[in-house]
């Protein structure tokens, strides 16, 4: 059977249905790419690997199938089983190993994954070492093992009478949970009732353990209600991906029918947290960056250290407004993980957040944890007597549209209609490529701004908004959709 990697190992990670695209043999293939083009070639780290899956039915036969591929190579590997992705970084971290974790996240029920890093949680990206683990992959499934090999920039497969590695598992579920009890500080807070929606992903095996006591762990002040911890890789109740609205629906539901403080909702692999206030109404991202980081700044500066805190570019300008006049030095950067985690460790940031709910932690290996985000907003609003709606409006001073997606045939067209209508009716705009094109007029009246963004991987051009008013929110949204959904010929004029 021929297999393409060009179709599931993409810019961060693996992912593709089971068992047509990602299967066992496909899997082990990886295992060994892994090892010959990350893990042997670093001589800083030892030769094992920690590797874990989330709660898909196709995950332990993965895993066997990868850890074979890794051992075929000489690679150690510790098993560590069912966890979420932030656990995975916490025994790649702790263990100083590198790790694989089969999960595809929100994805369907099909699907299955691979997030890869070197010891430390540090990422594996495109550039990083994934490509290369494509190419010596894809090589061992085309029974054409020596190529990357003989071009000479990758190691040879093994000798045949080469030692084999070891597997072994470990439990490492209370190491993460009290590794985060020792972040956050949740004993004296008042007592706080708190639905949580695991969408039957990984949150339903995690949240008891660092906010019960699950892994042992003395009792927090926190009431829980349990909504889908049941762990079931076909997702019966909706999907796990909270950053649509409708997944949040049973959540916002259950906090006013409970009467509860606030409600919590992860997504499939529980690195991703989203926050509902007292009434059921979202609390955005960039609001939880903004209250997580000055957290962290106040923190970093109690300790006599100048903070730095990586936010991305459609991002609320709120973030780095606040986390500025609290003394942070700020940097924006493009969307995604893999740019993120890279300014954090260069910069040597204490925070990082981003609008679709990953918050990266340097005291967390510089990596995203859903769970250490929801603990610093219980600590936040526990520690004071005013409801989350109230916490949360100082967070939240702008309108912003949300990511607003239009499906275009030639989205560098569509870009280039929008940005030549707005240089022409406002030509002291400010304008930037960092990450596709960001449009600002936040330096003069009405004070606004937008990003378009072509995806990577479809026909799609994506818009964010934001603006100090509504009424002017919205006719931005409505004037840039309008641009970018009209043919070239029908292209209007700016709000």
């Amino acid at each position: 059977m021929a297999f393409d990697l060009s179709q599931i190992i993409k810019a961060y990670d693996v992912r593709g249905t089971v068992p047509d695209q990602l299967s066992p043999q496909v899997a082990r293939a990886i295992g060994r790419a892994f090892a010959r083009a990350v893990v042997l070639p670093d001589a800083d780290a030892a030769p094992g690997v920690v590797v874990g899956h989330d709660m898909r039915d196709s995950g332990p036969e993965l895993v066997e199938a990868f850890a074979a591929g890794l051992t075929a190579e000489g690679v150690d590997v510790t098993r560590i089983g069912l966890c979420s992705t932030d656990g995975l970084y916490h025994a790649s971290g702790v263990l100083g190993l590198p790790g694989a974790m089969f999960t595809a996240s929100h994805n369907p029920a099909a699907y299955n994954g691979i997030k890869l890093c070197r010891a430390g949680a540090r990422p594996v990206g495109e550039a990083t070492g994934l490509a290369d683990v494509r190419e010596v992959a894809q090589a061992i499934l085309d029974d054409d093992d020596a190529r990357p090999a003989e071009a000479g920039r990758l190691p040879a497969a093994p000798s045949p009478d080469a030692a084999q590695g070891t597997v072994t598992d470990r439990d490492t579920l209370a190491d993460y949970a009290a590794f985060l009890r020792g972040l956050v500080d949740l004993s004296g807070l008042r007592p706080l009732k708190v639905v949580v929606d695991a969408g039957n992903g990984m949150g339903g095996h995690t949240v008891p353990a660092v906010l019960g006591e699950a892994a042992g762990l003395p009792a927090l002040p926190l009431e829980i209600v349990p909504l889908y911890f049941e762990l079931d890789g076909t997702f019966p109740n909706h999907e796990a991906n909270p950053l649509e609205p409708a997944n949040l629906v049973d959540l916002q539901t259950a906090v006013v029918a409970n009467e509860a403080d606030l409600g919590l909702a992860f997504d499939g692999d529980a690195d991703r947290c989203f926050v509902v206030d007292e009434r059921g109404v979202p609390v955005s991202p960039s609001a939880v960056t903004a209250l997580v980081g000055l957290r962290e700044v106040e923190k970093e500066k109690a300790a006599g250290r100048t903070p730095t805190v990586i936010y991305n570019l459609i991002t609320s300008r709120a973030v780095p407004d606040l986390l500025s006049a609290a003394g942070a030095e700020t940097l924006r950067t493009r969307v995604g993980h893999s740019f993120i985690k890279a300014e954090m460790a260069e910069r040597d940031a204490v925070f990082g957040g981003e609008h679709s709910a990953h918050y990266y932690f340097r005291d967390f290996f510089f990596a995203d944890t859903g769970m250490l985000a929801a603990m610093h907003v219980l600590a936040a609003l526990g520690g004071q007597p005013h409801p989350l709606s109230a916490l949360a409006e100082m967070y939240e001073p702008y309108v912003a549209s949300g990511e607003i997606n239009s499906t275009v045939p030639d989205a560098a067209e569509a870009t280039r209609r929008v940005l030549d209508a707005y240089l022409a009716a406002y030509p002291g705009v400010v304008v930037d490529r960092l990450d596709g094109v960001t449009v600002s007029h936040w330096d003069d009246q009405p004070q606004w701004w937008f990003n378009l963004r072509a995806s990577n991987t479809e026909p799609l051009l994506r818009l964010n908004v934001e603006a100090t008013d509504e009424d002017i929110m919205v006719k931005v949204r409505d004037d840039v959709l309008s641009l970018v959904r009209a043919e070239a010929d029908d292209a209007g004029g700016a709000a």
